[in-house]
């Protein structure tokens, strides 16, 4: 029972702290609402728990081979998440909301392979919640990170959505994504940062 109860804590600590995926989410979430925003939830959600097993289920020891490799992965997904951030802060705040871009399955998929954030949380979880001899601890981790992954990402699309009672105006929604926009730059080049430091 202590095991499943570290397993969700990781899980929702991990999840649930800001980063990039969710920042997306708090931003389509104000602009577009819960339900367009379901689609990237699904996918940032389907596209992470894929990333853990792949990591969990073998690639992990390419990565202790080739520590390099994370290197490489924070400038691709740096300079992802700095597009994703340039699409948000340039989005612009019209009632019609079929004409604009609004987040989809693939980005918010694509968003978890490219985001140094989910990789680290991936090896960390996989040294944490594995055993030599079996995988059914680890399989288990994982069905309890996607859930808890899904519900996390959830409560940022609608925390994002009940924040358009604060941004009822152009303006502010405007000002609302270049604050997005601009953090998720922020939060690109902090990682790229850390990364080669």
């Amino acid at each position: 029972m202590s095991l499943l109860i570290a397993m969700i804590s990781f899980s929702l600590a991990m999840s649930i702290s800001p980063g990039p995926v969710n920042m997306v989410i708090v931003s389509s979430g104000a602009s577009y609402g819960v339900r367009r925003t379901f689609s990237f939830v699904t996918g940032a959600t389907i596209g992470f728990t894929l990333l853990l097993l792949f990591i969990g289920l073998g690639f992990y020891k390419i990565i202790n081979l080739y520590p390099f490799f994370l290197k490489y992965l924070a400038i691709a997904g740096s300079m992802f998440i700095i597009y994703m951030g340039y699409l948000i802060a340039s989005s612009t705040p019209e009632l019609n909301i079929e004409k604009q871009q609004q987040p989809t399955f693939i980005q918010g998929f694509l968003l978890q392979w490219l985001n140094p954030k989910a990789w680290i949380a991936s090896v960390a979880g996989v040294s944490l919640f594995s055993v030599p001899d079996s995988h059914q601890a680890f399989l288990t981790f994982s069905f309890v990170y996607f859930v808890v992954c899904y519900l996390s990402l959830f409560t940022w699309s609608v925390l994002g959505d009940k924040v358009t009672v604060v941004l009822n105006s152009e303006f502010r929604l405007r000002l609302f994504n270049r604050l997005m926009g601009g953090l998720l730059v922020i939060t690109a080049i902090f990682l790229l940062y850390s990364q080669f430091n």
